[in-house]
């Protein structure tokens, strides 16, 4: 049994087992009970998508596609990234106003003094 034996075997599995992990992270994408779930899914989605053409350029040895799974990388951090900060403001601001009712007017210098003034 020799290397290319090996490789081709164990790149074979690997695929498989992507396929089987992209599958069951599609349908937390669509089935997640949550916005989090889902932002979580499509970020181990973009992981998935990474091992792929990995696998990919070590069975075509075409290193070229390293260089894109590293650019995809950065690109799905970066989605991820806004995406939190999408949740927060959309998730904090409501709960906010909702429990504590409207926030109060700042109180600046102005405010102190008219208040002396008073």
């Amino acid at each position: 049994m020799g290397a290319e034996t090996v490789i081709s075997a164990a790149v074979t599995i690997a695929l498989f087992l992507m396929c089987a992990a992209f599958f069951l992270t599609a349908w937390r994408v669509v089935k997640g009970p949550t916005l989090p779930d889902r932002i979580v899914a499509l970020d181990m989605l973009v992981a998935i998508a990474i091992g792929f053409i990995a696998v990919i350029a070590i069975r075509t040895g075409f290193n070229l596609y390293i260089d894109i799974a590293i650019a995809l990388g950065l690109v799905g951090f970066l989605a991820t990234v806004a995406f939190a900060r999408f949740v927060m403001r959309q998730g904090m601001e409501p709960e906010a106003e909702e429990e504590t009712g409207p926030p109060p007017p700042p109180r600046g210098r102005q405010g102190r003094k008219g208040r002396a003034r008073r």
